[in-house]
Formats: structure tokens, C-alpha cells, sequence
């Protein structure tokens, strides 16, 4: 969970549950997908008796989108740099995985979890980011661990529209692995099924 400061109350009343901030109101939104202001604790921080430092092994650098059908190749399903989650072929290819070695750099064990946050491209998507997968891993002092996550470009990379239509961001996606920040270039083509 994400602690706010003791000024954060004033602005947001007990009645009022919007996610999103609201700019015209003064109203700053709710939790680490939409609020931008100082926090005391961000959503995920842990306390530990270690350290611990990420780097990334194996990780794709793009991935392409392909289209279901011929039909689905409209102005709907490709509005806004966007497809449709409904017209993208969302089998279990479009898995990536992630290989991370978490190294312990203090002296006593620990067990450490490896959180993964998406952010999509600039543009009216409104979340600033989220979360979309998470590995505990337990790590003694002075080694390190390797980690294989999984980031599934359907499930994790789509946000949904302000219509409510779940859609994928053509783009430079920014992934927050642990300390880590890497980009996937998401590319849409299409293919036709028979």
C-alpha cells in the first residue's frame, strides 16, 4: 500500500473515491497508478536487514501485436496507436520472459520480492504505471539469485480506454524491473487466420 503525508487528507474527502486525479477540483488521485505527489512509503517498498541490486540477463527488447482477422483491421481496433485486445491473437506466445539476478549485497539472508511495473507509452493513457507481476525469491548473504518472469503483452501491457475498452499502446513501453528500467517497443501487424 501507498502511505501518504499528513497533508494528503485535506485534499482528498472521504466521499469522494475517483481514482484519477482531478486537476479542476485540486483533487490528486488515489493510489500509485494515478497519484503523483510526495509519498512517505511507495507502494511496494519493503524493509529488509539487506540489500539488494538488480541486473538484467535476458530481456526482448520489442515484441509484435498480430491481428486476428481481416475484420478486425479497422479504424476501431487500431484507434489511437492502440489495438484491441479482442482482435489481437493473445495466445500463450505472447508471453515474454525476463531473466533477473537479484544479488544480496548485505550480510545476512533475505528473501526479497521482485516487483514488475508497466508504463505505457506517452499519450492519454492515464495510469502512470502498474503493477503486473511480482517473484519472491530467497537469497543468502553475498550471492545472488536468478529470477524468470513472465510478461504476457495482452494481460500486462493493454490499459483500458476511457470508453472501457481494454487496449494494447503501439510503442516504447517502459518496464520497471526492481531498480531497473527497460524498454519493449510494441509493434502491430497483422495476420489473417484461416
Amino acid at each position: 500500500m501507498t502511505w501518504y503525508p499528513e497533508g494528503y487528507l485535506a485534499k482528498v474527502p472521504m466521499t469522494v473515491m475517483d481514482m484519477r486525479p482531478n486537476p479542476a477540483t485540486g483533487y490528486p488521485g488515489r493510489t500509485y497508478r494515478f497519484y503523483k505527489g510526495p509519498v512517505v512509503f511507495p507502494f511496494g517498498h519493503g524493509l529488509s536487514y539487506s540489500r539488494f541490486s538488480h541486473s538484467l540477463a535476458i530481456a526482448p527488447k520489442q515484441v509484435s501485436v498480430s491481428l486476428t482477422t481481416l475484420q478486425a483491421f479497422t479504424n476501431s481496433t487500431l484507434s489511437s496507436q492502440a489495438v484491441k485486445v479482442s482482435h489481437a491473437n493473445c495466445d500463450d506466445t505472447m508471453e515474454m520472459e525476463f531473466h533477473v539476478d537479484v544479488k544480496n549485497e548485505g550480510s545476512m539472508d533475505g528473501t526479497h520480492t521482485l516487483l514488475v511495473f508497466s508504463k505505457p507509452p506517452p499519450g492519454k493513457w492515464s495510469q502512470i504505471k502498474q503493477l503486473v507481476n511480482f517473484q519472491k525469491t530467497h537469497v543468502p548473504a553475498g550471492s545472488k539469485q536468478r529470477v524468470k518472469i513472465g510478461v504476457h503483452v495482452c494481460k500486462h501491457l493493454s490499459v483500458v480506454d476511457q470508453f472501457g475498452v481494454r487496449r494494447i499502446p503501439s510503442g516504447e513501453h517502459e518496464l520497471h524491473i526492481g531498480d531497473l528500467k527497460h524498454s519493449i517497443s510494441v509493434q502491430t501487424m497483422q495476420q489473417i487466420k484461416n
